[in-house]
């Protein structure tokens, strides 16, 4: 009896963590039925009725886990500086995808992917410490902000081309590259938005 309270308490703390839906994402079901001798049968792939449904199988998805365990960070860097925090969230989306130790071919590192030069101008001293690095970036764009008088598109643009791709052009550069990121900001700031109307 005590090895069975044992497994009904961990099938509740599995259900209830995965109610949140923000860690886990459902990949199977779990089946059992106790039999003539009170042993409790288990199986992803019940072989007789008397199976019943009693759980699903979890896996834990790291890149939620990440989106989640930086949003304190996020919020407490972008109150200094004045900048919106879901959009930092949906740049570091686009960016790394919350990978802090992200590294793209041209060299950018990080949570928020900040170049070398930019990451010194930012006096960044360690771009893989996640405070450090949004901290860096946060700073980069309330510096785009105020070049861009706080036209998002732009920022987000000059975040991508640089600065002086946006100022050469007026407007977003005609790079696919640019403008497809652009979107793709856009588009995580959008869902961050309507996830946080949600949940207000």
């Amino acid at each position: 009896m005590r090895i069975l309270r044992i497994v009904a308490t961990f099938i509740l703390i599995i259900l209830s963590v995965a109610g949140e839906g923000y860690l886990c994402s459902a990949i199977a079901d779990i089946y059992t039925y106790t039999d003539e001798k009170g042993v409790v049968h288990f199986s992803n792939a019940p072989t007789s009725p008397q199976y019943h449904l009693k759980m699903r199988e979890f896996h834990f998805d790291y890149k939620k886990l990440y989106a989640g365990a930086y949003d304190q960070l996020i919020n407490d860097v972008c109150v200094q500086h004045g900048i919106d925090p879901l959009l930092v969230k949906a740049i570091i989306k686009a960016e790394s995808d919350f990978d802090p130790m992200a590294v793209s071919e041209d060299g950018a590192k990080g949570l928020m992917q900040l170049m070398p030069e930019t990451a010194g101008d930012m006096g960044v001293s360690d771009v893989y410490d996640p405070r450090n690095n949004i901290s860096g970036g946060v700073k980069y764009l309330k510096r785009l902000m105020g070049m861009f008088n706080y036209d998002l598109r732009l920022v987000v643009a000059a975040y991508n081309a640089g600065e002086n791709a946006v100022l050469k052009y007026n407007s977003i550069p005609p790079f696919k590259e640019t403008q497809e990121y652009v979107r793709k900001v856009f588009k995580h700031l959008k869902e961050y938005k309507r996830v946080k109307g949600s949940h207000s």
